[in-house]
């Protein structure tokens, strides 16, 4: 599936047309979070979930997955997916879903969170899973790190020592240092083969970054052991 033959197959659904319309009135600006990054996620749902997820259902949990965002350094944030699940409920009945549909895509959201720290087993909670997760990595997943360090007002990275070496990873000072604490850890997080492969690709855009901002610095990275395994 392409973003127009997503968009499309929105389009031609009245409910989840109207799910689209919700998740417009709902999601904020945050460019991590906003309409775009639900359409993104729906498209790799999809995509991951092959002829083991209904499309509708894949698409729909997508467009939900985010109706309470809380900051990231928010001290409830394992909340988050908890209860944009509870909230998904009433808009996918009148969507027009029926109750087995209704437990598949809640249950979906509600795991789908990395802060929550679940492993989905159904096939639409594995797939909305990684679809977010690969929202993290790669040209993507590099934009909304700095955009999410900005809002929490995080530095790029410790000029002193950046690659971490005399000191301990702070991904909360420091937006780099998130790339080591969790994102190069996604790929070995992933539960589908197909969102594996994905998630490796766009890592190593991580690790090109990584190796592009050593060169400008003129500061080589060394044999960091969160890099290695990746290479």
């Amino acid at each position: 599936m392409t973003r127009a033959e997503l968009l499309q197959t929105i389009a031609s659904d009245e409910g989840l047309s109207q799910l689209l319309e919700v998740a417009r009135a709902t999601l904020d600006d945050d460019p991590g979070h906003n309409l775009d990054h639900a359409l993104r996620v729906a498209l790799w749902t999809v995509r991951l979930g092959g002829e083991a997820v209904d499309p509708g259902e894949g698409i729909a949990a997508a467009l939900l997955h985010d109706l309470v965002n809380l900051p990231k350094n928010a001290p409830d944030r394992h909340l988050a997916s908890e209860l944009s699940a509870a909230a998904a409920l009433p808009h996918l009945t009148a969507a027009g879903f029926d109750e087995s549909a209704l437990g598949r895509i809640h249950d979906a959201i509600r795991d789908h969170s990395f802060s929550r720290g679940a492993v989905p087993t159904a096939d639409l909670g594995r797939a909305l899973q990684d679809a977010d997760r690969l929202e993290a990595l790669g040209a993507i997943g590099l934009f909304r790190n700095i955009s999410t360090g900005a809002l929490m007002g995080s530095q790029y990275f410790d000029s002193a020592d950046p690659w971490a070496e005399r000191r301990a990873l702070d991904d909360k000072a420091y937006s780099l240092d998130h790339v080591f604490v969790k994102l190069l850890h996604l790929p070995a997080t992933m539960t589908t083969e197909a969102g594996r492969v994905e998630a490796t690709r766009r890592a190593r855009v991580l690790i090109a970054t990584i190796d592009a901002l050593a060169e400008e610095l003129g500061v080589p990275v060394g044999p960091h052991e969160l890099v290695d395994p990746l290479r």
